[in-house]
This record gives C-alpha cells, structure tokens and sequence, in this order.
C-alpha cells in the first residue's frame, strides 16, 4: 500500500560521524540550498574559519558543489553528497 503523504525520516548524523567527523556530517546535512560560509558558521555557532576549512575538505571529496554570487561563495550538497545523506537517513 502507498502512502502518499510519508515524510522523509530524518538525517541521523551520528551514522556519518565515523565517516567525515561529526562536524562535517552537520555541516553536510545543513546544505539543502546554497548557503554562505558566514550563514554556516552563524548557525553552527563557530567561527568562519573553522566552516571554511570543513568546507573545504567536503568540496574536495566531491560532497559540495559552489557557485558564486557576486562576492559571496555558495555552497550546496552535490548529487553525491545526497546519495550520501539519504543513505545516512534513520527509518
């Protein structure tokens, strides 16, 4: 039987700690829509620096993707940071 109003389950995170270090498995899991390094760090409660260097780290492996607007960098998951995430999900 379908359901057609099922939501998602959520992300659980603590699946991709062991994986990319809790830091970067929230960092990840925040980038539903691209999102500035200061956006980041605001809603992480850190310093631009440390978002930047995780950043970093995720885009390099192929997790994010960036686009730039202006004089602001964006970041946003990649279809391989989704498969990723969606693997991670708890249900």
């Amino acid at each position: 039987m379908a359901t057609l109003w099922s939501t998602e389950p959520p992300v659980d995170t603590a699946v991709l700690a062991p994986l990319l270090g809790a830091p970067r498995a929230r960092l990840l899991a925040l980038l539903d829509e691209p999102t500035p390094t200061v956006e980041l760090a605001r809603r992480l409660g850190v310093t631009a620096s440390a978002v930047s260097q995780h950043l970093r780290v995720l885009y390099d492996s192929g997790l994010l993707i960036r686009i730039r607007d202006g004089r602001h960098v964006l970041y946003r998951r990649s279809s391989i940071g989704d498969r990723l995430l969606e693997g991670s999900r708890s249900g």
